[in-house]
């Protein structure tokens, strides 16, 4: 794409006036938590140093010490250039800081932000001087359960499929000039039946301008081909505004202009770039590169339809963790690698597990054509603090993920974790439905799955998750005792019914979101699902027979496979933590696209 910089944080928002912050920072443990008290922020005292983003339990951080510290210290200078602030605010992101973030500027303080895993920023432009100036972070992490932690442990050592905590910066730490006058974000809607592209404009400027001052530009192309140019009159901090994307000087001579419009499907990625410009007067003010795929996605009776055409998903699960360097990628050439090796297997889409993932891997899904389930990562205490943090948190990931044209299902809760008595608690259901309407509130067409698996109360996807390891068990279960399974009759995994009390199946899509997890046998170290195997051939023999088994269900349209790779101890990958393939990928290939029954 147009837009594309490599190692650039927030690709579908692209300013070319910005620093990578990544690097070396002094840092220091902070176990008595005295820092503030002794005022750390004017007289920084290092004991180590880090390489930011990674965190201080893995390699890559030049620490690796996996024992849990409370309370942790960054310090580093930068160097600002003071002509810019006339024209610009000098504005400091964190893609992602777990848990508690504190910045100091100058020994001043800037600000504060909970939670882990979304973006946040601070507008230091009042703090900051020409020339260099002190950063410093401190960043309050625990074991407690209420915060939203994925598959971080909450215990001293890692147990089932919690794995190692991440304390602190995790993601890029970045900064921008961003003009005075700017574009805060345009959402874009792309909607098929009339080939346009819906637009919510939110703008950054003094209300004098709003008064016929202020026109956003918006330039359409596709592969170096001019599409369209439009003009929207910006009236106030937020606008509304639909695009054309056919070319009609193009098309105008055809009777059917939509054969030349352009899909994005997996197999035809096809991605138009765009460029905004925000205009005040005879000047260009602020100049944003963005891209977007014309694509829908919706639920209609048993299918999911994208563009619609019914989809039949093969997905993997994908937690994203690295040996040396754990939630954090080690290199934007990681995040592709994965991708490619998914395909390879021949999988058309992935559900990211308990993780939002960093924004360039969804970048690279949009260009390349993999389908992504978004899922939040879980709190483990329902409380009103829970309810509080979790819900902040997911909104501004769903948000802030919006424009990705690879996200097709949103999933904020996995099997009960946060909300352990769903099933019967009247409170935890409620939850769970205000879930589901916030993110539709912001989302009116991608499907949303408030607990995968199990115990639903509403959802657009009905899902279910079994570690069954014979097919022919896995194909009678679901076709003999369907009724049963469906209507909440019957436990069918660790005593989970499919159902919460008081919730019926509406004839929604029905998807095995979970199931596999074969593990070779390596002498009882590490574990998988069910038992493990000895040999690649009855690896394969296996992974075929549960995998035909779920496709050979007729009312199922798509599977999830755990999982893309080993994590930790958890060693149920098809490629192990270093990315190496265990069995041949053009075996798996052929097994996932072979043509079953009345499917595809």
């Amino acid at each position: 794409m147009k837009c594309y910089i490599k190692d650039y944080p927030r690709p579908q928002f692209v300013r070319k006036n910005w620093e990578n912050l990544n690097g070396t920072w002094d840092f220091a443990f902070d176990d008595g938590n005295l820092g503030e008290k002794a005022k750390w922020y004017q007289e920084f005292k290092a004991t180590h140093q880090i390489q930011v983003p990674f965190t201080y339990e893995t390699k890559l951080s030049g620490i690796q010490d996996e024992t849990v510290h409370k309370n942790v210290w960054y310090h580093r200078t930068i160097t600002v250039d003071g002509s810019k602030l006339d024209k610009n605010d000098y504005i400091l992101y964190f893609e992602g800081s777990d848990y508690v973030t504190k910045l100091w500027v100058n020994g001043q303080f800037a600000g504060s932000h909970k939670g882990g895993y979304s973006r946040f920023s601070f507008d230091i432009t009042n703090l900051v001087n020409d020339g260099e100036n002190e950063l410093v972070v401190k960043v309050e992490d625990s074991l407690d359960m209420q915060q939203t932690r994925g598959k971080q442990r909450w215990m001293p050592e890692n147990y089932a499929c919690w794995y190692v905590q991440t304390t602190g910066i995790w993601k890029t730490v970045w900064a921008e000039y961003a003009p005075k006058v700017r574009l805060e974000s345009v959402k874009m809607t792309p909607n098929i039946e009339d080939y346009t592209l819906e637009l919510e404009i939110r703008v950054n400027a003094p209300e004098e301008l709003y008064e016929g001052k202020l026109l956003m530009e918006t330039n359409v192309s596709f592969k170096d081909n001019f599409v369209t140019r439009t003009y929207v009159d910006i009236n106030s901090d937020c606008v509304r505004a639909t695009i054309d994307m056919l070319n009609t000087k193009t098309t105008k001579a055809y009777d059917n202009a939509f054969q030349w419009a352009q899909y994005w499907t997996p197999k035809n990625p096809n991605l138009y770039d765009l460029e905004f410009r925000l205009i005040s007067g005879q000047e260009t003010v602020d100049e944003i590169g963005s891209y977007v795929g014309m694509r829908t996605v919706r639920v209609e009776g048993s299918n999911v339809l994208l563009n619609n055409e019914p989809l039949y998903q093969r997905l993997i699960l994908d937690q994203g963790y690295w040996k040396d360097s754990h939630l954090t990628p080690p290199g934007e050439e990681a995040l592709i690698e994965d991708i490619d090796k998914i395909h390879a297997m021949g999988y058309n889409g992935l559900r990211k597990h308990q993780k939002t993932e960093d924004e360039r891997f969804l970048y690279w899904c949009d260009v390349k054509g993999m389908l992504v389930w978004s899922e939040m990562a879980a709190a483990y205490r329902y409380t009103d603090k829970a309810v509080d943090q979790f819900t902040r948190e997911w909104l501004d990931v769903v948000q802030q993920n919006y424009n990705h044209t690879c996200i097709i299902t949103w999933t904020p809760i996995n099997e009960s974790w946060g909300v352990p008595e769903i099933k019967t608690h009247v409170k935890q259901q409620h939850f769970t439905e205000a879930i589901y309407h916030l993110t539709k509130s912001i989302d009116k067409y991608r499907p949303v799955i408030v607990n995968d698996g199990w115990e639903h109360t509403i959802s657009d996807i009905f899902t279910l998750h079994d570690y069954e390891e014979f097919g022919k068990l896995m194909k009678e279960r679901y076709t003999t005792y369907k009724d049963n399974i469906l209507s909440g009759q019957l436990a069918f995994n660790i005593g989970k019914c499919s159902l919460a009390n008081g919730y019926s199946y509406k004839g929604q899509p029905v998807i095995m979101s979970e199931f596999g997890g074969i593990a070779f046998n390596n002498d009882d170290s590490g574990w998988g699902y069910g038992n493990k195997v000895n040999t690649k051939e009855a690896f394969i023999r296996r992974f075929d027979d549960i995998t035909t088994a779920v496709k050979e269900i007729p009312y199922m349209c798509g599977y999830c496979y755990t999982q893309v790779t080993d994590v930790q101890q958890e060693i149920n990958g098809l490629m192990d933590i270093d990315r190496n393939f265990k069995v041949d990928p053009e075996i798996l290939k052929e097994i996932n696209e072979r043509k079953v029954g009345c499917l595809w």
